[in-house]
């Protein structure tokens, strides 16, 4: 008979829940974000379009990491 496989019951924050929220998060919410905000801007060659999305990205993804972690912070038993 296998060993049964080790669980662990982590105290405070879960940060495996935080990184997938967070990264799910940002993809549903951060992207159309992003989108919408690259309208307001002249964006004429590609590198432009990607050094935009990667300054604005990382904004939306760091706001995002923080909301979710002050979440489960707040939440956590």
């Amino acid at each position: 008979m296998p060993e049964p496989v080790e669980t662990a019951t982590p105290e405070g924050v879960d940060y495996g829940w935080v990184m997938q929220v967070t990264f799910v998060t940002t993809i549903l919410l951060g992207a159309p974000f992003v989108a919408l905000l690259s309208t307001t801007v002249e964006l004429s060659t590609w590198s432009a379009r990607a050094e935009f999305a990667i300054r604005v990205g990382a904004v939306v993804w760091i706001v995002v990491a923080l909301a979710v972690f002050a979440y489960a912070k707040r939440t956590q038993e």
